[in-house]
């Protein structure tokens, strides 16, 4: 019995000496894969740290690079497809109003010269053409006897025969055109010179001559 308290005594004064000199035995042993990585780690050192955030970096730069390019994409093409549609609205509306315009000017045309309703209404034309040239319409005009005819903004009614115009250019102008930005909104109406009349052939004798 005294010798089991003495080896008690013992190992309780040696638990007692490790602990004073730091030297306790753990409970645990480390996990050895967890000590393993961190071997790991420590022998690759900071240089597989810094390639593995160069990488990351990289690629958040990629993707920033298309997030700015896909919002690049998208402002353009919403004001390319805002214009179109200003683009429209606008044909829409001087389509409408260059009748309009017309029959103003048909009115004026039978009206006396002096005048002061004609004058009046004169002037409401003139301000009405102005409004329609600020807001980007340009007139078509081939009036001018022998201007070139151009399919694209003149609409031939016919054709016909003249000694002084040439071929293919205009006689007169039955109305005036107009265009919005380079498009042809309506053509001119004119007439066109078939060319100069061809003279009669001469008559053919029909019989022996006496």
């Amino acid at each position: 019995m005294a010798t089991m308290d003495n080896e008690q005594d013992k190992t309780e004064t040696t638990d007692a000496a490790a602990e004073a000199t730091g030297t306790a035995p753990r409970d645990e042993a480390p996990d050895a894969p967890e000590a393993a990585n961190d071997a790991a780690e420590e022998k690759a050192g900071p240089s597989a740290r810094e390639a593995a955030l160069e990488a990351e970096l990289a690629a958040a730069k990629e993707r920033h690079l298309r997030l700015l390019a896909d919002f690049d994409n998208l402002r353009k093409r919403t004001a390319r497809e805002i214009d179109e549609r200003t683009a429209r609205a606008n044909e829409r509306l001087l389509g409408a109003l260059i009748p309009i315009f017309d029959h103003f000017e048909l009115a004026l045309q039978s009206a006396p010269a002096e005048d002061a309703f004609a004058d009046g209404v004169r002037m409401i034309a003139n301000e009405f053409r102005k409004a329609l040239e600020q807001s980007g319409a340009e007139v078509i005009d081939a009036s001018a006897e022998g201007t070139p005819f151009d399919p694209s903004a003149h609409e031939a009614l016919s054709a016909v025969p003249h000694a002084s115009v040439p071929k293919d250019c205009v006689v007169s102008q039955f109305r005036k055109g107009w265009r919005l930005g380079g498009k042809v909104l309506r053509p001119a109406q004119v007439i066109v010179s078939a060319g100069a009349p061809q003279a009669p052939a001469p008559a053919q004798p029909t019989g022996e001559e006496a």
